[in-house]
């Protein structure tokens, strides 16, 4: 499950994973994103803030999540893993070979130096 927010002045998603991803998660997410995305043309910046990765509940969620992925790194311009989890502080290393988008790990309680790093232009 995961909550998210749009920060529209900002151009900034927060995505909060709290437990196992879900399908629906996803097709929520994308039906927000896209209709941002429509009206922008691209997102500043994704944070995932999240204390440990709670994984997806199926094999139907994992898809979504690349699929996700997949339809929207071009439209990214930079991706925060705000987390204390150590499978999620590797994975910006292993997102830069996948995503068009600059990636960086934060520490959890690093929300403003994330949410600072998003916002400028570089």
């Amino acid at each position: 499950m995961i909550s998210f927010e749009i920060m529209k002045p900002d151009g900034i998603v927060i995505i909060e994973p709290s437990a196992a991803l879900e399908q629906t998660d996803f097709e929520h997410l994308t039906r927000e994103v896209d209709a941002y995305i429509n009206e922008k043309g691209y997102i500043n910046g994704i944070i995932i803030h999240t204390k440990d990765f709670p994984g997806w509940d199926s094999f139907g969620a994992f898809m979504h999540h690349m699929k996700f992925i997949k339809d929207h790194h071009k439209k990214v311009k930079k991706v925060a893993a705000v987390t204390s989890s150590t499978f999620m502080s590797i994975a910006p290393m292993i997102a830069r070979h996948f995503v068009s988008a600059e990636v960086k790990h934060f520490d959890y309680a690093d929300m403003d130096a994330a949410k600072r790093w998003i916002k400028e232009t570089g």
